[in-house]
């Protein structure tokens, strides 16, 4: 399968560079599965395609303020972007996986130096680029992070330095209102479309949800470089699904009650969960090996694409992703890669708001 496959044209105009006033006033696109078929609809309506015994999967990852912007004792400017924590040593040291840019000039023992005292000591590059550090302050780790990182927005936001008003608008809508767990370097944005009144509403239909977690990093947005996708390799993730979760899931399957996941993010953790003992293109079904022995917390490097049989998502909730990417790969996986880009190409017809914060799309 080739990566031209998965290629679409879009106008920069499309792309959705603040949120909707209101998050679930955004679009929502109907997808049927069966035979193609579109609607056209607004977030907030979500609830007319859900019903009592659906379990809602939604992942409660939250977004850390990872770009830091320091000196080398040079007096360079570099930006350093936290990609993953390996290792705790205490409140005030920690060691973090990352990529620094400009980094010309860091060797191991290379000192960075950022505001608030914390400093970033190189302890070595890695093959694939990124770099080993070690992060001390006089102060709480967390707490400097906290005060100096800016929200790691993905490229195709354009923000001016500076931009405060931006700035706050960023800090609370590129975070969902049910984010607990801190470790993403992006949101999932399939879950940025919900509000409290809303699930309050899906509760009240009978629906059931829970929450799961997926630290969101490179390797969902990792660019695709090779022609043929299916030698791409994905970025592992972290993820962790409690017990009594998965049990749940477990029996509304048993039920055959519908398990909607909110996002790829939701989606590969869940199929993680029940997939590695079984061939990921082969179909287990409730009686694969993988429900007897669930893979319950540890790092993900599934990748989804189209022949993918899914063993415990049927419904899906997404936005629309960018040309060439896995997440766009997942769908097509999903919904059949055909009616994926009849619906891209109709989203773009009616001026749908693309990416990030952009409009959403239900799968069923």
């Amino acid at each position: 399968m080739k990566l031209e496959d998965f290629n679409y044209p879009l106008t920069k105009e499309l792309i959705a560079q603040f949120p909707c006033k209101k998050r679930d006033e955004s679009r929502l696109m109907i997808l049927h599965k069966k035979n193609g078929a579109i609607e056209h609809r607004t977030f907030f309506e979500l609830t007319e395609y859900l019903k009592a015994g659906d379990v809602l999967v939604l992942n409660n990852t939250k977004v850390i303020p990872a770009r830091l912007f320091g000196r080398k004792t040079t007096g360079g400017i570099v930006e350093v972007l936290l990609l993953q924590k390996s290792e705790v040593i205490s409140r005030r040291s920690e060691v973090w996986n990352c990529l620094i840019n400009p980094a010309r000039g860091l060797k191991k023992g290379s000192e960075i130096a950022f505001e608030h005292g914390l400093r970033a000591t190189v302890i070595e590059k890695k093959a694939d680029g990124n770099w080993i550090v070690e992060l001390h302050t006089d102060r709480d780790i967390d707490d400097a992070i906290e005060n100096i990182g800016k929200m790691p927005l993905p490229p195709y936001i354009k923000r001016e330095m500076g931009d405060n008003a931006a700035a706050m608008i960023d800090s609370e809508r590129y975070q969902t209102v049910f984010a607990k767990n801190k470790g993403a370097i992006a949101a999932p944005t399939g879950g940025l479309h919900f509000t409290n009144e809303l699930l309050k509403k899906i509760r009240e239909l009978g629906a059931e949800i829970f929450y799961i977690t997926l630290h969101t990093g490179l390797g969902t947005f990792k660019p695709v470089k090779a022609d043929n996708i299916i030698e791409h390799k994905m970025e592992p993730e972290y993820y962790n699904i409690d017990p009594a979760v998965f049990e749940a899931i477990k029996y509304a399957k048993m039920e055959k009650r519908r398990i909607v996941a909110v996002g790829s993010t939701a989606t590969r953790a869940l199929e993680t969960m029940v997939n590695p003992p079984s061939p990921p293109f082969a179909k287990g079904g409730m009686g694969g090996f993988g429900w007897e022995m669930p893979i319950l917390s540890g790092t993900t490097d599934l990748f989804i694409y189209p022949g993918y049989r899914f063993n415990a998502v049927d419904a899906l909730i997404t936005n629309f992703h960018l040309p060439k990417s896995t997440l766009l790969m997942l769908v097509a996986a999903f919904a059949g890669r055909d009616s994926i880009m009849e619906a891209y190409k109709e989203a773009v017809r009616h001026g749908y708001r693309f990416f990030s914060y952009g409009d959403a799309m239900l799968i069923v």
